[in-house]
């Protein structure tokens, strides 16, 4: 049985640096986009690998483990080589790695470092829409990633940016604004361009590093001048303090009266264990003012614990859909390596909170046969499980705006010698074993993020996509943007992304994937 290193279990991304030239992304490529790459994140191998004969390189996983080249003070490392952590790497992939037989053989001498064996040591297979089946497997630096998953916050100015076109002419948009930051404080709001940074145009600037420093600031304390248009068209520069950022969960809770009842809208954007009061507080809230149906805005939430996940499906459900059913089934590789059980592979719908000091209070339902969710190429892991995990029990999940980012796979993060990987270990799927979203899910109503008006507006071009198809049944005519034009003229010289989509960043890794705790699953 494999040991699981920190014990958490996620669905992971790929991150991407901004480029100074070459082809855009898309929101399936792996949902944020920040725009500094840790640095152990293995680079992309310059050619094709091209497999040996054999395979010298698979051992007993446990007789390399923890066998260092520089074995860190006051851990358990112990001396080792640079040929036992390459070693490790490939064993440890064989032993756990979904697809471990589409893994090619390679020797381990022709890879300077871990990293770059552990980068080329995947599946080259593609979806059916030719993209690479795996676009989840990367490294992060131990120390740094323990500290950003234990302590929820990231260094920031409080400015989540929408991506229209991360490469020269790029195209960057304020997405929203977390409250109480430095960024609301000094007016930012949605919608607002992103025109240059510390001086540098952002548009066709070549000075990528400058660029990166001022948006994904290192430290707390330091002052950035960012330049940008406002919605009227005048500009402004602002000095801005990168702070600690706590994400919020939960934003813009409201009841919108209709001729056919009350809808509730909430803005979802991370599964996060603070996420579980919040939301416990906005469903009471719709509850008590009687929606008849929710529309549930995840555009841009990467993902997060997949308890929370669990509790946000059986809020909505009926009770009588949820009770004693399958939320999500974890599906390991035909070795097992975890040695895991069927029952500790089912994560049911929770009826009660799971979490902090509210854990075991019973969970406030509106009891909805229907739910519209706002989407796109930012709705990702346990978002995707939302979506996936209702349709398992029958309840109809129309979604509106782009295609989910298409991430059902999950992995545990294991750390050896400082370096912490994450590679492909388990798909999910729902109650009717219903988990082939590699492509993401495509949404019902094909609607462009409308940075024109703020996330709740029913003005908003997806919020008022989502209320027209309640009230009619049909989707609108697609409307035109505020940014279509210049989204279609990017498309056109083929480094833009679909009309519907946006790529959201700067943000923490761990804000985008699904994570299983140990005392969620009993590990």
């Amino acid at each position: 049985m494999m040991r699981r290193g920190m014990g958490a279990l996620l669905a992971g991304a790929i991150v991407t640096v901004l480029s100074a030239c070459g082809g855009g992304g898309g929101g399936g490529g792996g949902g944020a986009l920040p725009l500094a790459l840790p640095a152990s994140s293995p680079a992309a191998p310059a050619s094709t690998p091209v497999a040996q004969a054999g395979d010298p390189d698979i051992v007993d996983v446990a007789s390399v483990a923890g066998r260092c080249a520089k074995p860190r003070s006051g851990s358990a490392d112990l001396a080792g080589t640079l040929l036992d952590e390459k070693r490790w790497v490939r064993s440890w992939i064989d032993d756990t790695y979904l697809w471990y037989d589409e893994v090619p053989t390679l020797s381990a001498a022709n890879y300077a470092t871990p990293i770059d064996y552990f980068a080329v040591l995947k599946t080259s297979a593609l979806t059916s829409s030719g993209k690479p089946k795996d676009r989840f497997h990367f490294t992060y630096d131990t120390a740094a990633y323990q500290g950003l998953s234990s302590n929820g916050q990231e260094i920031g100015y409080g400015i989540r940016f929408a991506y229209l076109s991360s490469v020269p002419p790029r195209d960057v948009r304020v997405a929203y604004v977390e409250p109480n930051s430095p960024a609301s404080s000094a007016g930012v709001t949605r919608g607002m361009r992103l025109r240059t940074v510390d001086g540098i145009d952002v548009t066709n600037g070549s000075n990528v590093d400058g660029l990166n420093a001022g948006l994904a600031p290192q430290k707390a304390g330091e002052v950035h001048q960012l330049g940008l248009r406002r919605l009227d068209g005048s500009d402004i520069t602002l000095g801005l303090t990168a702070t600690d950022i706590v994400s919020s969960a939960v934003m813009n809770v409201k009841t919108i009266p209709t001729a056919s009842g009350n809808v509730g809208y909430l803005q979802f954007n991370q599964h996060s264990v603070a996420a579980e009061s919040q939301l416990m507080d906005a469903m009471a809230a719709l509850r008590d003012a009687a929606v008849s149906d929710l529309v549930l805005d995840m555009r841009y939430n990467g993902g997060g614990l997949l308890g929370i996940a669990s509790e946000v499906a059986s809020m909505i459900a009926p009770s009588n859909s949820t009770t004693g059913q399958t939320f999500e089934r974890l599906i390991y590789n035909r070795k097992n390596p975890f040695g895991t059980s069927a029952a500790a592979s089912r994560v049911p719908f929770y009826a009660t909170a799971q979490y902090g000091p509210r854990s075991g209070t019973p969970l406030p339902r509106l009891n909805l046969p229907r739910v519209l969710v706002l989407a796109g190429g930012d709705t990702c892991s346990a978002s995707e499980s939302v979506v996936n995990g209702l349709r398992g029990i029958g309840v109809n999940v129309a979604l509106v705006g782009g295609t989910t980012c298409g991430k059902p796979y999950g992995f545990y993060p294991q750390d050896n010698c400082g370096t912490t990987y994450f590679t492909i270990q388990f798909q999910g799927v729902n109650a009717q074993g219903q988990g082939d979203y590699g492509d993401g899910f495509a949404p019902t109503c094909s609607v462009a993020d409308d940075f024109s008006h703020a996330l709740g507006d029913p003005a908003e071009a997806r919020l008022a996509a989502a209320l027209s198809l309640r009230q009619n049944g049909v989707c609108p005519a697609p409307a035109t943007p505020l940014v279509a034009s210049a989204r279609s003229a990017i498309a056109g010289s083929g480094t833009g992304l679909p009309a519907d989509q946006a790529v959201l960043g700067p943000r923490a890794p761990w804000l985008d994937n699904r994570i299983v705790l140990p005392a969620d699953r009993g590990l």
